[in-house]
């Protein structure tokens, strides 16, 4: 028997994917729906490229559609205030010293919220998955795109 995987989000990352779906679904699909029935009101569609072009444009709302409602229903909502702890777990907020002692937040998300650029990465990302289960003082070693990067962490919180 097949287990269903859980989708490890915020709350936010929950809101932000039921607002997608409802844009999806409530705007885009029905305006891609009216521009779909005028390419056709144009003729010959083995020609027309506003109807082929609206055809993928339908594909790609469905399965955004799909994903997203797929997504929704294996939600698993965290909120990071009801967690504590020295360890570092999904939802943390974390201090880590870089090679140079610079220090360098991040929060450890989802990969709905992910957005390294705004200090949120995602548990599944290399330093996501080295930090999961470590402890204040320990020292974690990630191999990433641009080199090997060596982080000792100095706090863990969940705000």
């Amino acid at each position: 028997m097949a287990t269903i995987e859980k989708v490890p989000m915020l709350a936010e990352g929950h809101q932000f994917l039921v607002k997608q779906l409802k844009q999806l679904k409530e705007i885009d699909r029905p305006e891609n729906v009216e521009a779909i029935e005028e390419a056709r009101a144009h003729g010959d569609l083995s020609e027309n490229a506003e109807y082929h072009a609206a055809k993928e444009r339908q594909g790609h709302i469905e399965a955004h559609i799909v994903d997203y409602e797929d997504k929704l229903a294996r939600a698993f909502v965290i909120d990071p205030t009801t967690l504590s702890g020295d360890k570092v777990l999904f939802g943390a907020t974390v201090l880590l010293l870089d090679e140079d002692e610079k220090p360098i937040t991040y929060q450890v998300v989802g990969e709905v919220e992910a957005d390294a650029r705004n200090g949120r990465i995602s548990f599944n990302s290399p330093l996501g998955r080295a930090l999961i289960g470590r402890s204040i003082g320990e020292e974690v070693e990630v191999v990433t795109p641009s080199g090997d990067r060596s982080y000792q962490i100095k706090s863990v919180e969940f705000k």
